[in-house]
């Protein structure tokens, strides 16, 4: 590919503009030399405004989503893609979010321009629990356990049962939820059906992924290592 296209993908402007960014002088290499449009150069050697390029395409990140974002681009409100530059909403192809976090739900979201890792992960073959840490309006009858755990759970408007989920209780209003699933608002629903509200609702964990240390708001780009993990052993 040639460098105006790659750089252009990458959300740095159109061509034209790319273009223009080589006449000022403004593409380099990572010695500071003036690059031009034609030169045969690595994507790793290549510099703007002094600052290496976005990663290529390929790219997976992991965000911690804060309360108050959504993961549509057509969203009136907040975004999850306003907490990146703003040039990755035009990368070719498309930063896209693996599923979905609600408005009201914080924690670790997944986001890549690799189709079909996005494809893998959300397979149901790839079987990858999901972790949810929720908060309850009331506290636990006792047998919301069992009831999850049986694989016999319908849910309002759904055609067949929910697959087998696992619960553990931190305390009377504080539970922690495994899926393998993602349907719609599945735990709020899930609570819903059992009689309880979910206040508040943090996914803590991606297959063998979680956010550490990573303050909300805030992203990193995942490498071979970190998607070892993921769909390595827990």
């Amino acid at each position: 590919m040639k460098i105006v296209k790659h750089i252009a993908n990458l959300g740095y402007g159109s061509r034209k503009q790319v273009q223009m960014m080589f006449r000022e002088g403004r593409i380099t290499d990572a010695d500071g030399e003036v690059l031009y449009a034609d030169d045969p150069v690595d994507h790793g050697n290549i510099r703007v405004d002094g600052e290496p390029l976005d990663p290529a395409p390929g790219l997976a990140i992991l965000l911690h989503k804060p309360v108050g974002y959504t993961c549509s681009t057509k969203d009136p409100g907040r975004i999850v893609h306003d907490l990146f530059p703003s040039r990755f909403r035009a990368r070719s192809p498309a930063l896209s979010t693996v599923g979905r976090l609600d408005r009201d739900t914080s924690g670790l979201l997944l986001l890549t321009d690799d189709g079909a890792l996005l494809h893998r992960i959300i397979s149901p073959r790839s079987n990858l629990p999901k972790v949810y840490e929720a908060t309850l309006a009331q506290d636990l009858r006792g047998d919301e356990a069992d009831l999850f755990a049986s694989g016999t759970l319908m849910l309002e408007s759904e055609q067949t049962p929910l697959a087998p989920a696992g619960l553990e209780t931190i305390d009377p209003r504080h539970a922690r939820l495994t899926l393998t699933e993602g349907r719609y608002h599945q735990v709020r629903r899930m609570f819903a059906a059992v009689g309880n509200h979910v206040e508040a609702l943090h996914r803590s964990r991606i297959g063998g992924l979680t956010l550490d240390d990573l303050p909300a708001g805030q992203w990193r780009i995942l490498g071979e290592v970190d998607l070892r993990v993921l769909f390595g052993p827990l």
